[in-house]
């Protein structure tokens, strides 16, 4: 038991790392836009860059071997159909608040729900792509195609850029690879985890000479840092690109395996438990906050962006407890039985109380 709690553990760290480069970059790039400038936030989003959403992707594969073997109905419904209730919620609430109540058009909020079905919304693409990549994975499972194959095949797409303009594509060429390795290589990453446990100093002087490679790649010839994105060196080169990628998701492992021997490092643990949670709610207090500042006259890109950051992850939290406190709200964050498939565990009634099913 102490053994699957470390495993966890590594894990969860790990989501809490992701989580804050996610939420990083959009602050970074939301103030920067509006200053014009650039902050410290910038340069270490620019570092984190190459594997930044890579390492999220295969992260959220990891566990996929444990619900995969199950029948198509249960599958689909905890990895499917969970993750579109979640974004459809937070769709709604998003297009709402920022189209229906921000810029006063309802037609244009009703369109833009209706597009929200085939072309993921803002940040919460993510979330809509958890589930087309899931799919697609049971699929080729019950294909029994080989995972060399459906590696081979998710690199090519990876390396060959496809941009047609559809997200749903674009997204599933980007990122397929990552999540299906996350699938596919979980033995492995469990091992390298458990290998850090016992190889601290190795472990640190591998993430050293990472470091080093990953950022002279990333800021060689050609590397530029703008307000709202940055313009990578060599590591943009197709095929270097996917290699950084990996290189930076085993690098975050082993980093989320120490972090797991520091006692004062729990806190981003838990987060990481929560990430989900964050995740779905971060967009909305991120972008008030913002406003706030920037109209109270805070110009400064980095002081900006830090304070943005912090009250988007901490706000989201804050939100979770009042609901986990009051009841009121669960659908925010629990899936409640009427979303379930019918016939599947979660759509069962427990001692006349509703089962619910957590973001995680």
């Amino acid at each position: 038991m102490a053994s699957q709690a470390q495993r966890l553990n590594w894990v969860d760290m790990a989501k809490g790392l992701s989580i804050l480069l996610v939420v990083m970059m959009h602050s970074a790039y939301g103030v920067g836009e509006q200053t014009g400038g650039t902050g410290v936030l910038h340069w270490i989003i620019a570092f984190a860059t190459p594997f930044r959403m890579p390492e999220f992707f295969a992260i959220s594969g990891l566990f996929l071997s444990y619900v995969i073997m199950r029948d198509t109905k249960p599958f689909a419904d905890r990895r499917v159909v969970h993750y579109l209730y979640f974004y459809a919620v937070w769709a709604l609430i998003h297009i709402m608040f920022k189209v229906g109540l921000g810029a006063g058009d309802p037609g244009a909020a009703l369109s833009s729900l209706a597009l929200a079905v085939v072309e993921p919304y803002g940040v919460l693409w993510f979330i809509y792509m958890l589930a087309v990549l899931s799919a697609a994975a049971k699929l080729l499972y019950e294909l029994r195609v080989p995972h060399w194959a459906a590696l081979g095949v998710g690199a090519i797409l990876q390396m060959s850029s496809v941009h047609i303009g559809v997200s749903i594509v674009d997204e599933f060429a980007a990122y397929f690879v990552y999540f299906y390795a996350g699938y596919a290589l979980a033995p492995l990453m469990f091992k390298l985890a458990s290998w850090v446990e016992n190889h601290t100093i190795l472990a640190l002087l591998g993430l050293g000479a990472w470091a080093l490679i990953n950022g002279a790649l990333v800021f060689s010839p050609g590397f530029s840092v703008l307000p709202g994105h940055v313009e990578m060196g060599l590591a943009a080169t197709p095929g270097l690109r996917l290699v950084l990628a990996l290189a930076g998701t085993a690098a975050l492992c082993v980093l989320a395996t120490l972090l797991t021997q520091l006692a004062f490092m729990d806190w981003l643990r838990w987060l990481g438990s929560k990430s989900i949670v964050v995740y779905l709610a971060f967009a909305l207090p991120m972008g008030v906050v913002r406003t706030l500042l920037l109209k109270i006259g805070l110009d400064d890109t980095s002081i900006v962006s830090v304070t943005v950051m912090a009250a988007a992850v901490l706000l989201p939290l804050v939100l979770y407890g009042l609901v986990q406190r009051t009841g009121f709200g669960s659908f925010l964050f629990e899936r409640p039985a009427w979303a379930h498939i019918p016939g599947t565990p979660g759509a069962r009634q427990t001692h006349g109380r509703v089962s619910r099913s957590p973001a995680e």
